[in-house]
């Protein structure tokens, strides 16, 4: 396995990726036990860095592990992490797990020691082809846990999600629970119908995406009609456009799911407008100076 030579941070140190590790006692190892964070960073600035502050917060307290840095000082580890990358577009990828305990016990220990890790890798947006021409998907029936709203690093049902749609040759894997849509195996989902956007609220059934928050920031202030409730498996089916949207994938249209297409086959206009109003604000907030779109 080839590590890059990249500059990473692992419990007080910075030093070379390939360089840390950390002990196989390591209960986000023995157990999946820890949340984590993805972060986009345009031109060194990081993406909504207090909304994933906030959420990563969230995360810890759900799952009964102890904060270890308040919010300055992991504004100061993430900012100081992109400085010393040698690429401006990045995606930071933040965990923190339980730290390790011995011996392995389901039991929460009382004197673990969290261990954090950050890394940065280059952020590249989605293909030009992809934004032109839309994306294939599958669907299942959602298989996951009942806490899917805490950013964990225990991600087995979304890691065998994603292996259906790439078993396909397809990019996500849109997922159904009693009937309704929850969400994709790594990204939110959006469906349109005569021109209204539709998408399910927050709920412990899905992780809500700070992307997904910007795009109803985004619709709400361009005034496209918008609706934020249960979306039935039957309308995701029926949709004129299918979207998703992620930090890493920003927005994509979705054209065919499970082989048949999406509406007339081909991103529609409302993601067109869509994805016109994200690149504008990107480029405002991300990339101040930059003629926008």
């Amino acid at each position: 396995m080839h590590v890059p030579e990249l500059i990473a941070y692992l419990n007080g140190r910075f030093a070379p990726l390939a360089e840390l590790s950390v002990p196989v006692l390591d209960r986000g190892f023995l157990f999946g036990d820890g949340v984590y964070e993805m972060i986009p960073v345009y031109d060194r600035r990081p993406f909504r860095l207090d909304e994933h502050l906030a959420r990563l917060a969230a995360s810890l307290a759900a799952v009964r592990i102890d904060n270890p840095h308040d919010e300055a000082t992991w504004d100061t580890l993430v900012r100081t992490l992109i400085a010393r990358q040698p690429f401006a577009d990045q995606s930071i990828y933040l965990q923190v797990t339980r730290g390790a305990a011995y011996p392995r016990n389901h039991a929460i220990p009382a004197d673990s020691t969290p261990t954090v890790l950050l890394f940065a890798d280059p952020l590249n947006p989605p293909a030009a082809a992809l934004v032109e021409q839309g994306v294939a998907a599958v669907s299942m029936q959602d298989p996951r846990w009942q806490r899917c709203d805490i950013k964990t690093t225990s991600l087995l049902g979304n890691v065998l999600a994603r292996a259906a749609s790439v078993d396909a040759g397809a990019v996500e894997t849109v997922m159904f629970r009693d009937g309704l849509l929850t969400e994709g195996s790594a990204s939110n989902i959006f469906t349109v119908k005569d021109g209204l956007l539709l998408t399910p609220a927050p709920s412990t059934r899905m992780l809500t995406g700070i992307t997904y928050d910007v795009v109803l920031e985004l619709a709400r202030h361009h005034g496209v009609p918008l609706q934020i409730r249960p979306v039935s498996e039957a309308e995701v089916r029926a949709a004129d456009e299918l979207w998703l949207t992620s930090s890493s994938k920003e927005i994509l249209a979705i054209v065919s799911l499970d082989g048949r297409p999406v509406g007339n086959g081909v991103p529609g206009p409302i993601y067109r407008r869509m994805y016109g109003h994200y690149q504008q604000f990107k480029a405002g907030e991300m990339r101040p100076g930059e003629d926008t779109p």
